[in-house]
């Protein structure tokens, strides 16, 4: 389960997204698919999972001190819970 998700990410978007539509953001490991990351989400914070909707971010290429290189890619997952429900990173974190 924790292969599968690695981290959430938060920032003021997704707290902003996360109270007005319980979706909540994740990092996720880049051959999670959809149903895995629901039982993950499921097992860890003993939630309902309405959605999940996957983002997948190719790196960017950067440059430093006149060298090309690049950013790793990224899957970041959105995870929609019941209304009723809700997590809080602060104690699972901390």
């Amino acid at each position: 389960m924790y292969q599968v998700i690695r981290y959430p990410i938060i920032s003021e978007k997704s707290n902003l997204v996360a109270e007005r539509h319980k979706q909540f953001m994740f990092e996720v490991a880049p051959d999670a698919n959809k149903s895995e990351i629901r039982e993950a989400v499921k097992k860890i914070f003993d939630v309902r999972v309405l959605s999940v909707q996957v983002l997948n971010r190719k790196g960017k290429r950067k440059r430093f001190r006149n060298a090309m290189g690049q950013q790793s890619s990224r899957r970041t997952a959105f995870v929609r819970i019941h209304k009723d429900d809700d997590i809080d990173f602060s104690q699972t974190l901390g």
